[in-house]
């Protein structure tokens, strides 16, 4: 019999569902019978849905406030705590879990394993437990305090940070974030390549302004800069200001909504501007795509421009002025700043997390893998 694995993920932040949905990909071609599943929407959708809106509001028009509610979470003890908001997505997680008759549970949200902890201890019936990390380097209270089996984590300095914070090293696995499986079959532009069109990915955030601020500096560099804005969910706040810089530069814009074909965009673009999530910026390396990020919610967000800027695939621009003066750096000398970034991300070479930790848990469930990375 293949082997069932629930996998668990929360509408609070893409990282999470990114890493749930490929995982499940990456499993299912494996063999596995798999699910995937949301038991905050499920169990409680109309305050999942509220605080989730309240959660994008927050992190992008008021990103220090959730930066002091973000690091107040070291100090909680979910073991001990069950927020009253969870109540239900904890009683349907208990059925999911019974329902589906799980040999594994795979968690992409941090709290899921705290509720599993008191599934388990109820029903008397356990299963392992893999908690996917979605964050790099700085890692939350409640990853870490996690009652889990195994971590699977981004990267090595993130697995040397959870080490140093006193975790068991054979449980933390460096398996790289969960990408499209996709990513391992395409081939990223060339490092050697002419940038005679300089195609630009652009993912603004629904700060009214900066759509057409932003884009403005990049096409200002040169007439070679070839633009791809992609709207998203913000399709209708943003549309018309998009449709304005599209009909100005005329022949060098194109606009996306929302698309399920981010591998195959980042694969075919010379650099990328957007925020500093985790499946973006993850995405970013593994198309080797370099990458400037113009939007950073701290505490949450650190630890990936921090893992960017170690790799040497990409910074920090916080201003449209400075995203435009870095983005022209990158132009000069005939590409050379943007030659040795692409070089620092082909040696870091991380494109296929998905079917690396696919196989970490498949062969656990089997007997036959070996701890630590």
């Amino acid at each position: 019999m293949p082997p069932r694995i629930l996998i668990i993920t929360a509408a609070f932040g893409e990282g999470h569902n990114s890493a749930a949905r490929n995982l499940g990909l990456a499993l299912d071609a494996q063999g596995a019978v798999t699910r995937v599943a949301d038991p905050c929407k499920l169990g409680a959708p109309f305050s999942t849905d509220l605080l989730a809106r309240g959660y994008r509001f927050v992190t992008t028009y008021s990103p220090r406030l959730w930066a002091r509610i973000y690091r107040s979470t070291d100090r909680q003890d979910f073991r001990r705590q069950r927020l009253p908001l969870m109540r239900k997505p904890e009683n349907h997680l208990a059925k999911l879990v019974e329902e589906f008759q799980a040999d594994a549970v795979v968690a992409t949200y941090p709290l899921y394993p705290y509720f599993l902890e008191r599934i388990f201890s109820k029903s008397g019936k356990k299963v392992p437990v893999f908690t996917v990390v979605t964050d790099s380097i700085e890692i939350n209270a409640a990853w870490l305090k996690a009652p889990t089996d195994y971590w699977l984590v981004t990267d090595p300095a993130t697995r040397e940070a959870m080490i140093r914070s006193g975790l068991d090293a054979t449980r933390i696995i460096d398996t790289g974030f969960p990408v499209n499986p996709a990513f391992s079959e395409l081939e990223p532009v060339e490092c050697n390549d002419s940038c005679e069109a300089f195609r630009i990915l652009y993912f603004p955030t629904a700060k009214l302004p900066y759509v057409r601020r932003i884009s403005r500096a990049l096409l200002d560099i040169s007439p070679k800069v070839k633009l791809t804005i992609v709207l998203g969910r913000n399709v209708r706040l943003l549309w018309s200001r998009a449709k304005e810089i599209k009909d100005t530069y005329k022949g060098r814009v194109r606009i996306i909504g929302w698309t399920r074909r981010v591998p195959q965009l980042l694969n075919t673009h010379h650099l990328i501007v957007g925020k500093a999530g985790g499946a973006t910026v993850h995405e970013a390396i593994a198309a080797r795509c370099p990458m400037i990020i113009h939007h950073l919610v701290p505490g949450q967000e650190e630890g990936n421009l921090r893992l960017l800027e170690s790799i040497g695939g990409g910074g920090l621009a916080s201003t449209p002025a400075l995203v435009g003066s870095t983005t022209a750096d990158l132009l000069s000398d005939g590409g050379a700043r943007w030659r040795q970034m692409k070089q620092a991300l082909a040696r870091h070479g991380r494109n296929a997390g998905a079917l690396h930790a696919a196989r970490f848990i498949l062969d656990t469930l089997a007997g036959k893998t070996k701890s630590g990375s």
